[in-house]
């Protein structure tokens, strides 16, 4: 399931699931939002995890642009790179989960293999793990382009990109589907709180 060093031993917690979520205000999870590029995630991500923390519950963003700068700064965006990048994010996003955190990943992921094997390093470690596909369609993620890198795509200046001249495997087993072409910021957030009390 999950990559593991040599000669190395996984050492037990003394503290359980249920202790940690005395102190942090409820069960740590990982909430996955995934989409194309502009589809929306972060936004509605950053909507979920100020909801979270105003309701007393532990929280925390890890965005994809923003692991870039720091722990996959010195990935690029290939399709091994791109794997990494979702297995390191995936690492991460468990420990924070089981550290009684609600983890809020925004990252395009865009292999549905790469999300599976997030999604079961969660079930190996008992940890609830809920993927939310942003459901925005192409064209609309091209119109609001907020980072230019469509246009760049579609001129040749810029290759591999998600949706363009890579593909994006649309989630088969999402736990929900927000539409926000549909749905208002405010809709889809309410639709993701109503998920984390099922």
């Amino acid at each position: 399931m999950s990559e593991r060093s040599a000669n190395v031993r996984w050492h037990a917690h003394a503290v359980t699931h249920a202790e940690r979520a005395v102190v942090t205000g409820g069960e740590g999870l990982t909430v996955w939002f995934t989409g194309l590029s502009g589809s929306g995630k972060s936004t509605i991500a950053v909507a979920v995890e100020a909801a979270l923390i105003e309701r007393g519950r532990h929280a925390y963003l890890l965005d994809g642009d923003n692991l870039r700068h720091g722990l996959n700064g010195n990935l690029g965006f290939s399709a091994e790179d791109r794997a990494e990048n979702v297995r390191r994010v995936g690492e991460v996003a468990r420990l924070f989960a089981d550290a009684g955190t609600v983890a809020l990943v925004s990252l395009v992921s865009p292999y549905a293999a790469d999300r599976d094997r997030v999604r079961a390093i969660h079930d190996e470690a008992g940890v609830r793990f809920l993927e939310v596909f942003v459901d925005t369609p192409l064209e609309e993620c091209e119109r609001r382009d907020p980072k230019g890198l469509y246009a760049k795509a579609r001129a040749g200046e810029l290759k591999g990109m998600t949706g363009i001249d890579d593909p994006y495997d649309r989630p088969e087993r999402a736990e929900l589907v927000l539409r926000p072409l549909e749905q208002s910021v405010e809709d889809s957030l309410a639709a993701v709180l109503a998920l984390l009390q099922g």
